[in-house]
């Protein structure tokens, strides 16, 4: 079975529009969040989130139409991550792309309801499918780089860059790329989207408190992770710096409801992202938890992590106190934090903490960075529907 590395990485998220400034925000413990700006904000009731602000892509002017901000976010994370591998335009059928993203291309979708329901309009632009399709960032990925191998979207709510990254993984093991860019893409903030959220009554009005004695809720943040796994074989090959290693991925169903969590599930994705990579639990020194700052998903990750490493697990962290909760793409913007903890031996704090929840009983790693000698890590993400996605990374 061929093994698997990281080459590249990229980001845009709330903190920052590239990699260096996303790694300095993470250890600095600064948080994204903040009032949001888009229209009619002031007609929600939470508003709040961590936005991209001040987004002015380098991208051609002449393709914009065709891109909704979900692929906008894809190609400039993407772009990076491409030129920290220093990959060509080469790979044809043994390059692909998956990326995850639960929402598409919603602005465009929202827009193109104002225009009919709202102002009366009797058509839509024709490029309206193309801009709002699921596919969009992968496909224009894949045009961007010449990738005619493996390309497409994987939607499973918040564990969706999740599973495109491990089923990335196992394409390259089987043999069928070499490269594969792969992580998720999410523009979910705008009124329709936090709207819909607000239903759920799960968001919190002030601050992502993810663990925390007292938390409210999630906070919805946008953005996107773009990582480049690369069979090793391949980038030795080539003389590619190497950051770290996929080392295993593990998927479960919970089977149960359609939005409460079962730790089980979420235990038995963690042993087989363990047994996939051939590792004990005492091999992990950092967990990125899924920690979106609900007072039922926090509790039941608490106790699925203590199923698995028992009474002493190793320090674990939320990110999303950050840079918010991404949704299908905030698996992505935790695999960029993992190689952080990597690359670095710095452990991203969980920010906002205010006392121990008595629930929770975990090293949170709390408002502060860490340092640490950092071999493995788990990063966790457990979606509504039931759907556990866990992916092991270790040292290169």
């Amino acid at each position: 079975m061929r093994r698997v590395v990281i080459t590249g990485i990229g980001t845009v998220n709330a903190l920052a529009q590239d990699v260096p400034g996303t790694f300095a925000a993470l250890a600095a413990g600064r948080c994204g969040i903040g009032a949001l700006t888009f229209r009619d904000a002031d007609r929600l009731s939470v508003r709040i989130g961590a936005e991209v602000r001040d987004w002015a892509p380098d991208l051609p002017a002449a393709r914009m139409p065709l891109y909704d901000r979900v692929t906008q976010y894809a190609l400039v994370a993407g772009a990076e991550a491409m030129a920290m591998a220093g990959l060509d335009l080469g790979l044809g059928p043994r390059g692909g792309v998956i990326l995850g993203t639960a929402a598409g291309g919603i602005s465009t979708w929202e827009d193109s309801y104002r225009a009919v329901f709202a102002e009366g309009k009797s058509r839509v632009s024709p490029l309206v499918v193309p801009r709002l399709m699921h596919n969009a960032p992968a496909s224009h990925l894949s045009m961007a780089y010449g990738l005619q191998g493996p390309v497409f979207s994987v939607s499973s709510a918040c564990a969706s860059a999740n599973h495109a990254m491990g089923l990335a993984l196992q394409q390259i093991r089987a043999g069928v790329a070499d490269v594969m860019l792969t992580g998720g893409s999410e523009a979910m903030l705008c009124f329709g989207g936090v709207k819909a959220w607000e239903g759920l009554r799960v968001l919190a009005p002030d601050a992502c408190r993810p663990f925390s004695l007292g938390r409210k809720g999630m906070v919805i943040g946008d953005g996107a992770g773009v990582l480049v796994f690369e069979a090793e074989d391949h980038a030795r090959a080539r003389g590619a710096k190497i950051l770290a290693e996929v080392a295993g991925f593990g998927m479960t169903a919970d089977a149960g409801d359609i939005v409460a969590p079962d730790p089980d599930g979420a235990a038995r994705a963690m042993l087989a992202a363990l047994a996939d990579a051939r590792m004990a639990a005492g091999d992990v020194s950092y967990i990125n938890a899924h920690g979106t700052g609900t007072l039922a998903n926090d509790r039941s990750e608490a106790a699925a992590i203590r199923q698995v490493f028992g009474t002493t697990p190793p320090p674990v962290s939320s990110t999303k106190a950050m840079h918010g909760h991404a949704i299908g793409a905030t698996g992505a913007l935790e695999a960029v934090a993992c190689l952080l903890a990597l690359t670095q031996g710095v452990l991203p704090p969980t920010i906002g903490h205010q006392a121990d929840d008595p629930d929770c009983p975990l090293d949170v790693v709390p408002n502060l960075a860490r340092q640490a000698r950092v071999g493995a890590v788990l990063s966790n993400a457990f979606a509504f529907g039931g759907l556990n996605a866990v992916l092991a990374f270790r040292s290169a």
